[in-house]
């Protein structure tokens, strides 16, 4: 018989309907290994740059860079 689990905290968990006796051994194998994946915090990190060819107050001022709106 072969039951599906998952991994929580380190710990092999698997369906509440299986029911397997205290100190049964099992075999674990893996069916893929998941590569951990970027946080969206990284993924902005690694696009975000500096952006020197704007003017320092550009995020506070784009409606005058932009639409010539009065600078703030």
């Amino acid at each position: 018989m072969t039951y599906q689990g998952t991994i929580r905290n380190g710990v092999v968990v698997l369906p509440p309907e299986v029911a397997l006796p205290e100190g049964s051994v099992v075999d674990v194998t893996p069916r893929e290994v998941i590569a951990k994946a970027d946080s969206f915090g990284d993924l902005v990190l690694k696009l975000a740059k500096p952006r020197p060819h704007l003017p320092q107050d550009y995020a506070l001022n784009h409606g005058h860079y932009v639409r010539g709106e009065p600078k703030k």
